[in-house]
């Protein structure tokens, strides 16, 4: 081979070499390959690997697709009850049609802003028709996958899948948080009121029942004396009777049963002090063992 042949040879092999390094690209992982034909959009690789496209006629754009934050920021709503709310949220998305999307924003920075009122608008869609403490309750989750699904449905026209939504937090605005404070104060108080009134209606039933049992305790111990009065004059007529049957049968043992009483009587441990005379009629029975002088 002589030396003239040389350059020959290696023009064929530059410009082979030319042509595969313009028709070969690799796609990775972590991206998504968009085939460009003079400026229009004519194919798309999703998957990772070597691809090829025609030299010098076709370009290529990769394109994100992981997970991407779409921040949203301080956002006013009005909820069912006609309260306001501070929402700040964000969502997390995915480009998964490369060629859809571009066909549909051109660029990712108008995607972003289609995506933002989207997002935008499905927060207020759902938290909308919901009140103030539903929004802060536990209900927020719930509510949360609401806005995810809603959203999703908008934003799947553009090849984009809203993986999630959060709520970051939700306050009242500055100018409502002293009213509502005030109110709150006001609804304790008011509560309040209403125990302690229930309290005293329940004193005052209890009062009354206290004075109906004491009322009818004194009935019933008044019926109770009334019945023992009877019953002792009963026992006070049978006693006498029996001591008149007594007396008549025997008077000299009536009149010693009857001192026996007055010596119990008078013979109680006590601080009276009772002077008699040993010849005294009361003590005749202790004179003589017949009761007789």
């Amino acid at each position: 081979m002589n030396k003239l042949s040389l350059p020959i040879i290696a023009i064929p092999l530059f410009a082979l070499f030319v042509v595969v390094v313009n028709s070969a690209f690799i796609v990775p992982e972590t991206h998504s390959a968009l085939v460009f034909r003079f400026g229009e959009p004519k194919n798309q690789y999703v998957e990772a690997g070597l691809k090829f496209k025609l030299p010098f006629a076709e370009s290529v754009d990769f394109i994100d697709k992981r997970n991407r934050n779409l921040e949203q920021g301080e956002t006013e709503i009005i909820a069912r009850n006609q309260e306001r709310l501070i929402v700040d949220a964000f969502a997390r998305y995915r480009i998964i049609d490369p060629l859809l999307f571009y066909q549909s924003v051109r660029t990712e920075t108008v995607g972003e802003a289609r995506l933002a009122s989207q997002l935008n608008r499905s927060i207020r869609s759902v938290l909308g028709e919901v009140t103030v403490d539903e929004i802060i309750s536990e209900r927020r989750g719930e509510l949360m996958l609401s806005i995810r699904d809603l959203m999703g449905q908008s934003a799947r026209p553009l090849g984009v899948e809203i993986v999630d939504v959060k709520i970051r937090r939700a306050d009242l605005p500055q100018t409502n948080s002293e009213a509502v404070f005030q109110r709150m104060i006001a609804e304790r108080r008011q509560l309040a009121q209403q125990y302690r009134s229930e309290g005293n209606e329940q004193d005052e039933q209890a009062n009354q029942i206290r004075a109906q049992a004491d009322r009818q305790a004194i009935e019933i111990k008044a019926k109770a004396e009334e019945e023992a009065q009877k019953i002792r004059g009963a026992a006070d007529g049978e006693r006498n009777a029996v001591f008149a049957a007594a007396y008549g049968k025997d008077p000299e043992f009536f009149a010693f049963y009857r001192s026996l009483l007055a010596y119990e009587t008078a013979l109680q441990k006590g601080e009276t002090t009772i002077l008699l005379s040993p010849e005294s009629e009361f003590f005749r029975y202790f004179n003589s063992l017949d009761g007789r002088r």
